[in-house]
């Protein structure tokens, strides 16, 4: 895997990057957590544009979040469940997931999709319940452009710092992107918090 994401980038340079992130949100089995810092330690050589590395990798993974959103919008979660029993074990998705993605959204509401963005495992499959819930597609788009350029910048800083050891990411990203979930889950509540008070002592002076 790590041999053919080096050809491919070598190869395509920007383009081979953005295809790899397309495919990455297709095939999650595919790691991002390797593509991304792989082009950071190529760019820390000097043979590519950090700036430009980025950006082909958040294009490629927002035209590979579309598929999953509107199969989700046009399909629907039971058909779509039923499919991955039967051909998920292929992509390294399964209907269990695709349940845990939606009660994941259905409680968090559409900010989901950008939390989860930051979520190895779990960023690919938010879109299929954004889809199936029906969320505009502007702000799908808005807040999952957002998250996904916070998760590429991390992962191309991280490989450009750590330089020839950029492998080493896909062993930390775990445990230090459930930190930030957490972190963004507390400051979303937060702001609720803060907003209803708000709201609520508006009512009270009228």
């Amino acid at each position: 895997m790590v041999e053919w994401i080096t050809n491919t980038i070598n190869t395509l340079g920007y383009v081979g990057i953005g295809f790899l992130m397309f495919l990455e949100n297709l095939f999650p089995p595919i790691p991002s957590e390797l593509i991304m810092p792989l082009a950071g330690f190529t760019a820390a050589q000097g043979e590519m544009n950090f700036f430009y590395a980025v950006l082909a990798g958040v294009i490629g993974t927002l035209l590979g979040a579309l598929p999953w959103y509107y199969a989700g919008r046009f399909l629907g979660i039971d058909r779509l469940k039923i499919w991955a029993d039967r051909y998920g074990k292929w992509l390294g998705i399964s209907s269990k997931e695709m349940d845990a993605a939606t009660k994941w959204f259905l409680k968090h509401g559409s900010k989901t999709v950008l939390l989860c963005r930051l979520v190895p495992g779990v960023r690919t499959l938010i879109s299929i319940p954004a889809g199936t819930c029906n969320m505009p597609f502007i702000p799908f788009l808005l807040y999952s452009t957002i998250g996904t350029v916070a998760w590429v910048v991390l992962l191309t800083g991280a490989g450009y710092l750590l330089g020839e050891n950029y492998e080493l990411v896909e062993v930390y990203i775990g445990p230090i992107s459930k930190l930030v979930l957490v972190g963004l889950v507390v400051v979303f509540i937060a702001w609720l918090i803060i907003n209803r008070r708000k709201h609520s002592s508006k009512r009270r002076l009228r």
